[in-house]
């Protein structure tokens, strides 16, 4: 298959590190979980950008930029990413200087992923201001271009709506040439996808994959609008995957905050099944236009799952 694989990390948002109670042990697991992707052949490991639970509780979640350095550290192949960073949780030209700091770190194999943020619980309990939607897609399409000046220009100046920064120096600017590549999430088809046709070297989006379709087909549309090569944006595509002997075993398997992040039912179109069933809906949205899956799952600390995947459908 054409299509390569990625893992969403355990990190907490979802609750998935409830009842664990050692945080550096928690930590150290979900390093092994990423060191088990690297061996397995997975293209990269994403984390989320999330300070609370969903819904807010007490159990733990590990902070993203943090975390991103150390599985750079941690690994020697496998890339590392977002999966995203939220645009209003950090000054934009200062997200810049960390993402070239950290893909020093890892010698050129991070992936930077930013998105306008949605998660209102992170916004109020941490004291950011959870703006209307148009207003955090209006910031984010500022910081993105400050971003992308900073790793490409000798300096900085940009005076905008919401941000202003001024003759602004960023050194080193990472590894990685022309720059570090920018994810952007999100299928808005009036902004936010306009957004990644003027900035975005890869997009992230969630769907069946006659969704899938529909926003790929409205992208191509916002690339030939500004003279974008749509073939040079990487689409992918947020995923859950659960691989069973039976329909029914991998089914049983869904968590229960499936519907707060997937939209329709994910049983019917995610990678949920047996192999048969998996190896048909990767090549429906191969199909489609899709590059890459970033995959999230169910018990991969302390299980086999990753290993089990990656041994069905990566080569």
């Amino acid at each position: 298959m054409a299509v390569t694989f990625s893992l969403g990390l355990p990190q907490g948002f979802t609750q998935e590190l409830a009842g664990r109670l050692d945080p550096a042990e928690t930590f150290d697991a979900m390093v092994a979980v990423a060191q088990n992707a690297e061996r397995a052949g997975y293209e990269s490991v994403y984390v989320a950008d999330h300070l609370v639970t969903v819904p807010p509780s007490q159990h733990m979640v590990f902070e993203c930029w943090t975390t991103v350095a150390a599985l750079l550290r941690e690994t020697e192949r496998i890339r590392v990413g977002q999966l995203v960073t939220c645009n209003d949780y950090r000054n934009p030209a200062l997200q810049a200087k960390m993402a070239s700091t950290v893909d020093a770190i890892g010698g050129g194999r991070f992936t930077f992923g930013i998105g306008a943020g949605w998660y209102e619980p992170d916004y109020r309990s941490y004291g950011f201001e959870f703006r209307d939607d148009a207003t955090r897609l209006r910031r984010l399409q500022e910081a993105v271009q400050i971003i992308l000046s900073m790793w490409t220009e000798p300096e900085t100046t940009f005076k905008g709506q919401h941000y202003t920064v001024a003759d602004a120096i960023n050194q080193p600017k990472g590894v990685q040439s022309p720059h570090i590549p920018m994810m952007i999430a999100g299928g808005g088809e009036r902004m936010t996808l306009k957004v990644v046709a003027k900035y975005a070297d890869l997009c992230n989006l969630l769907g069946d994959p006659a969704t899938v379709a529909h926003k790929l087909e409205v992208l191509r549309r916002h690339c030939e609008a500004v003279g974008r090569d749509f073939g040079s944006i990487r689409k992918t595509v947020l995923m859950y995957g659960s691989l069973g002997d039976t329909e029914q075993e991998a089914r049983s398997r869904l968590p229960q905050w499936i519907p707060a992040v997937f939209p329709g039912e994910l049983a019917e179109y995610g990678l949920v099944g047996t192999a048969e069933v998996i190896r048909e809906r990767i090549a429906a949205y191969e199909a489609v236009g899709v590059d890459e899956f970033i995959i999230s799952f169910p018990d991969v600390i302390g299980g086999e799952v990753v290993e089990r995947f990656a041994e069905a459908f990566i080569a």
